[in-house]
């Protein structure tokens, strides 16, 4: 029985859970800049990859007042809304939040150059000169030392991740303006994809109290304007729908399946880090208590894999080239022993405080809240193999992103009445990281 008492002490638990979430952040900020040169851990302002540039834009005005809408009336329109007039809503605020964030940093800086120059993917899009060429040749120019090496981003991923650009630029949507729209667009539906399989999995009720959170996610900064945000709406739409295949909440259950496998497949080539995103996928089948979908997901999956190897590309070549330039460049100089705990005190500033707090209470693992309890379970755990593999140092408030997505709905698990009150803080902390660094990639 929930008495008053408890509920205060709980509420209290929750706070404590969220100031430790800023204390972690705090120290690892005092610690980058007290005890490590920036050369070495090639950071302006740790953990963060961001100067200190306090600034505003023509997105200042949007961002308030989407912040001001969800947090104000954003639980009482997920209580009462149709669910598919919930998920509508859901798309379209995280769009109006996703884009009015990104033009915090205006049109040219915030969208526009964006994708279009130093190490991003558009720099290469005229160097591709038919896709087999690209595919056959693209390992060869991944190390340091090779002639013409690719720059930081369309080397670190494989070419699925650059050739997204090139398809976009040969159906007429070339530069950075149309790059950026299209990754604000895919990244928003990533709060939709992440509601349906809370729905399949933990109940409508949990889904509705996520909802207000998954549109005001503070990584919102980051899923913007970035491939990462299209990475992790293509790893959310997978989870989805497999666990709409697994719970039977479609009538064509083995398309579901098979579309699955075949974002699943997709992702394998546009992250290598991605392979990570399995736990969440295993977390479905095991809580639906059906492996029936397996073989369609795999016969989806398995037409890329076929499609990339065939054209010239061998996915663990490129993955070993890779590790050899990681640690010939910055990964090789960036501290492990610093980065094992500050890329978790990043992920402060993109799951924001109350997902501190819902995480806490996750942890006491309500038996009501057990289908969410293990989507947000799954989510971490890629989180921390994905930190110990020592492959992400720094970076990964954008990089960790597909993973940060499936922590957030534990915010579902806090109270009802305090909703607002976190939306809010999420809402302030977002707000804050895009005002006052300059994020950069």
């Amino acid at each position: 029985m929930n008495t008053p008492t408890s509920r205060a002490s709980g509420g209290a638990a929750d706070v404590a859970a969220a100031a430790g979430a800023a204390l972690l952040f705090a120290a690892a900020a005092v610690v980058g800049a007290a005890s490590y040169d920036g050369d070495v851990l090639f950071l302006a302002w740790p953990p963060l990859f961001a100067d200190w540039r306090p600034h505003a834009g023509p997105g200042t005005p949007a961002a308030l007042i989407a912040a001001g809408l969800v947090a104000g009336f954003g639980p009482a329109a997920a209580r009462r809304l149709p669910w598919r007039w919930l998920l509508a809503a859901a798309w379209a605020g995280s769009m109006a939040w996703v884009w009015s964030l990104a033009l915090v940093d205006g049109w040219e800086r915030g969208v526009a150059r964006r994708l279009a120059y130093g190490h991003e993917y558009l720099t290469v899009v005229d160097e591709v000169d038919g896709i087999g060429a690209f595919l056959r040749g693209f390992s060869e120019r991944i190390p340091l030392e090779s002639q013409d090496a690719w720059p930081a981003h369309v080397a670190g991923h494989p070419p699925g991740a650059t050739l997204t650009f090139v398809l976009l630029d040969r159906v007429g949507l070339g530069g950075g303006a149309w790059a950026g729209a299209f990754c604000v667009t895919a990244s928003a539906s990533a709060a939709v994809a992440v509601l349906i399989a809370v729905r399949a999995l933990a109940g409508e009720g949990a889904g509705r109290r996520a909802a207000p959170f998954l549109v005001l996610f503070p990584g919102a900064v980051w899923m913007g304007v970035s491939a990462d945000g299209w990475f992790a709406a293509v790893a959310a739409w997978a989870v989805a729908l497999l666990a709409l295949s697994a719970t039977r909440g479609v009538r064509c259950r083995r398309v579901a399946a098979a579309g699955s496998g075949l974002l699943w497949g997709l992702l394998l080539y546009l992250s290598y880090g991605l392979v990570l995103m399995a736990p969440v996928g295993v977390a479905v089948l095991w809580r639906a208590r059906n492996a029936r979908p397996l073989p369609w997901v795999l016969a989806g999956a398995l037409p890329c894999a076929v499609a990339f190897t065939a054209g010239g590309f061998w996915w663990f070549e490129g993955y070993f080239t890779l590790v050899d330039r990681y640690h010939a460049g910055a990964g090789g100089y960036r501290p492990y022993a610093y980065f094992v705990w500050a890329n978790l005190a990043a992920q402060v500033a993109s799951v924001g405080l109350a997902t501190a707090a819902g995480l806490r209470r996750a942890g006491a693992r309500p038996r009501a809240a057990a289908g969410l309890v293990a989507l947000v379970a799954a989510g971490a755990a890629a989180m921390l193999a994905a930190d110990l593999s020592g492959m992400s140092k720094a970076e990964t408030e954008r990089i960790w992103l597909p993973f940060a997505l499936w922590l957030t709905p534990a915010c579902a698990l806090l109270p009802a009445s305090r909703a607002r009150w976190w939306l809010a803080l999420q809402a302030a902390l977002a707000l804050a990281v895009n005002h006052l660094w300059l994020t950069r990639w």
